[in-house]
């Protein structure tokens, strides 16, 4: 098992800063699609690549955190980057492959030795650059969910504890969206990146890649909504742009997970989406770190 991993038990609580991108987050068709079932409003992509800005700059309010925000247009997809301030160690959550320069660039300025690329599941919307990342940077290694049947240097479980300086994330399985997907965790509870299980007043689909409303409404409930009310949640997507949303907001106002199962699973068998653009390119590479020709 790599050093970066390792079981402890979590530590006290502390509140991080929420980020506003300010920027309109519209994606694909699929994000389209989901947006409208969402809100009535929305721009183009067009306008969305005029104004958008790639990355947020703030820093997380845990101490000795650097914390940044990142956002691929086209999948309307977040990247996270989290690293110690004081041995420069850093992780990097769902990079994706058009965005690999400016995600590597982002590293050399501040400083960071990144030492992981993890995903939260394999992705159906774009191919991550976790593979490429590894031919770049020496010593990188790969992570994702054991159940997710990818590829990768450190297959994830329940419990495990993912390293960088003295700060770590936990692991918490949560299934639904796809077999894989789990949600990582700080180590105070300040904050938690919930990939495509949770969404800002949304969740993911679970029409293709072994998808379970009811698996995805359990772990929803008793996972995510178990942790503090005011624990950060960050997605790995909006399309709408939403940055950042809470346990608590999302346990009252989510408009699919504040309904009583049997509804919530009528609702996700009736959204009737497209399939994603990529899906057929982006399953393959991505069991494969991204790597596919």
């Amino acid at each position: 098992m790599c050093s970066v991993l390792t079981r402890i038990r979590p530590i006290h609580r502390a509140v991080a800063l929420s980020l506003r991108l300010g920027a309109n987050t519209e994606g694909s068709s699929y994000a389209a699609t989901q947006s409208r079932r969402l809100s009535p409003g929305k721009n183009s992509v067009v306008d969305l690549q005029r104004n958008a800005r790639f990355y947020c700059s703030r820093m997380a309010k845990t101490e000795g955190l650097l914390f940044r925000q990142l956002f691929e247009v086209e999948s309307s997809t977040y990247t996270y980057l989290l690293a110690d301030t004081n041995t420069r160690e850093a992780i990097i959550i769902d990079p994706v492959l058009e965005t690999i320069d400016r995600d590597l660039s982002l590293i050399e300025e501040l400083g960071l030795k990144l030492i992981l690329a993890v995903n939260t599941h394999c992705h159906a919307d774009h191919i991550t650059s976790s593979g490429l990342m590894k031919k770049r940077i020496a010593g990188l290694k790969s992570a994702i969910s054991k159940f997710s049947g990818a590829s990768a240097d450190i297959l994830l479980s329940e419990g495990d504890k993912i390293r960088f300086g003295k700060h770590y994330l936990t692991v918490r399985e949560t299934p639904g969206h796809t077999d894989g997907c789990t949600t990582f965790v700080s180590a105070d509870e300040s904050m938690a990146f919930t990939g495509d299980a949770l969404l800002i007043r949304g969740c993911g689909r679970t029409d293709f890649q072994q998808g379970s409303p009811e698996r995805l409404y359990k772990s929803i409930h008793e996972v995510i909504f178990q942790l503090p009310e005011d624990c950060l949640l960050y997605p790995a997507h909006d399309y709408k742009g939403q940055t950042v949303t809470t346990v608590g907001e999302e346990r009252k106002h989510n408009p699919r997970l504040t309904k009583k199962l049997e509804e919530f699973v009528k609702i996700m068998d009736n959204l009737n989406l497209p399939k994603p653009k990529k899906i057929d390119i982006a399953v393959p590479a991505n069991l494969l770190c991204g790597l596919q020709d």
